[in-house]
């Protein structure tokens, strides 16, 4: 990946500006002041760090193999713009973007190095490091890493279930409780389709058993008389069969109801009153019997699903103490053998570091809990010194050190590299040591610098010169006679002489 172009419009002492990049190392060089830091950082806002002051701020570059998201829709040439009027806004080919997406989108890709910035030798970094370089000639390492990988996530997964179990333990004994107490409740009544119609019938029948048999006792009388109304059709000498009929069908619904006064007797009207209030209590919770009966069911399966958990629990308990045990076997391995390939950095790291007139570094492993990195904690020692107590020259160019080291297992283009100052406040030797790690770097990224110093402006494969003219900033890109007029500056000052120009003809030839 590499940073094609970049334009700005209205960004403090610039009116406008406009570069097209090359790739490898540019250097950005000019007087104090001339806004050299104010062009990085409009550089640096395109991709999330701080914010840019510029009107219109805008950086082209095409699009890294390694940078991926579903969040945006994103062509092989990416354009990511700013604008600011009552607020800044950002875009990605013409998409809305935050500061914090764009820093998490191109954070495996753009690497900023400031003095200020102490990060880089996290115990994860370092980590990475010493695997990348190990994975690159050792294919039997790289299939173990990828084996605990895929099995700590898996551990973790089961881990996360069992705390969730526990967790919900009590609540759990809660649920059981009260879902047994609403199966008991149901079954206790056993209630029947249909048995809330029947029992309301038979309420009715009951309440007006007496009324049904006097009328009954009296009715009876009519049958007394039934011979005498057979006398009368036979003196008149008409046909008596529909009178028959209906005195026989009357008889019977008198037998039917003499029947039924009989068993409603033996019926306990309190029984009746009794079923008919616990079935009115199961329709007004679940709103009818077949409705209730389903509810039995479904808590029924429920139970059977609490009660599978503790079951659950004991597997996931032995699942995790075994996975544990052979992940340890794992990461004891994944950590012999990063010991091993440590020390073989260290010595790689010495030749670099002994030109940057530092001292050798040591990796410093600890042993830690489980966890995705393995049972290794891991820190970096200078002689003595932790890299928390290094100086902000010392740290980078310990970190310049280790990305020279880590670039020999690199398999594809590393990105960008924008550092800040990083030879300021440098001995000659240092410089010279510095100009010559960040061109070895330069062959794997692009790297922007600004620099104070000969030895890095003269190896730049571009050469750019940031200055102002009656309080207006340009930026202007060197030709050959232009850069070596502006390094013999950097030597001598403003009034360089003819040994400074040829001490700058020498650093560029």
């Amino acid at each position: 990946m590499s940073i094609d172009r970049l334009y700005i419009k209205e960004l403090l002492t610039f009116r406008e500006a406009e570069l097209e990049f090359e790739s490898g190392l540019v250097v950005l060089t000019g007087p104090s002041g001339a806004g050299k830091s104010v062009l990085m950082q409009s550089v640096l806002a395109s991709f999330g760090y701080g914010g840019c002051d510029a009107k219109v701020s805008e950086i082209m570059l095409k699009r890294p193999e390694k940078l991926s998201t579903q969040s945006y829709e994103l062509d092989d040439e990416l354009i990511i713009r700013s604008l600011k009027k009552d607020r800044v806004r950002l875009y990605i080919n013409g998409q809305n973007i935050s500061k914090r997406g764009l820093k998490e989108l191109f954070a495996p890709t753009i690497k900023y190095l400031s003095v200020r910035d102490k990060s880089g030798f996290e115990s994860s970094s370092l980590i990475e490091l010493i695997d990348n370089s190990i994975k690159s000639h050792n294919a039997t390492f790289k299939k173990l890493l990828k084996e605990y990988h895929k099995r700590y996530r898996n551990y973790l997964s089961k881990v996360g279930e069992l705390k969730k179990i526990r967790e919900d333990e009590r609540k759990l004994s809660e649920l059981i409780e009260f879902t047994t107490y609403e199966i008991e409740k149901i079954k206790s009544i056993e209630p029947k389709e249909g048995e809330d119609e029947e029992l309301i019938v038979i309420k009715q029948q009951l309440s007006k058993i007496d009324k049904i048999n006097d009328a009954l006792m009296r009715a009876n009388d009519i049958f007394t008389f039934e011979e005498s109304a057979y006398d009368v059709f036979r003196l008149l000498g008409r046909d008596s069969g529909y009178f028959s009929d209906a005195m026989n069908q009357l008889r019977s619904d008198f037998d039917e109801t003499e029947t039924l006064a009989d068993e409603l007797a033996d019926i306990d009207v309190e029984e009746v009153l009794d079923r008919l209030e616990k079935i009115s209590g199961l329709k007004n919770r679940y709103g009818s019997i077949s409705e209730s009966l389903e509810y039995l069911k479904l808590k029924e399966s429920e139970l059977a699903g609490y009660k599978n958990i503790e079951h659950d629990k004991s597997i996931l308990e032995s699942f995790i103490s075994i996975e544990y045990s052979e992940l340890m076997i794992l990461a004891q391995k994944i950590s012999q053998t990063r010991r091993r390939e440590a020390k073989k950095i260290e010595d790689r790291l010495a030749t670099y570091l002994s030109d940057l007139k530092l001292e050798g570094v040591k990796f410093k492993f600890d042993e830690m809990t489980l966890s995705e990195y393995g049972i290794d904690d891991l820190n970096m020692l200078l002689g003595n010194s932790t890299t928390a107590t290094l100086s902000g020259g010392e740290f980078n160019r310990v970190r310049l050190a280790l990305l020279v080291v880590a670039m020999d297992s690199m398999s594809e283009n590393g990105g960008v590299i924008i550092l800040d100052e990083i030879d300021a406040n440098v001995s000659g030797d240092e410089s010279i040591a510095i100009a010559d790690m960040i061109s070895k770097l330069s062959s794997a990224y692009q790297i922007f610098a600004i620099s104070h110093q000969a030895h890095l402006s003269a190896k730049a494969d571009q050469h750019i010169l940031v200055n102002k003219v009656k309080g207006i900033s340009y930026a202007k890109v060197l030709n050959e006679d232009e850069r070596v007029s502006e390094i013999s500056r950097i030597i001598a000052g403003e009034n360089s002489d003819e040994e400074a120009i040829a001490f700058a003809k020498k650093l560029r030839s």
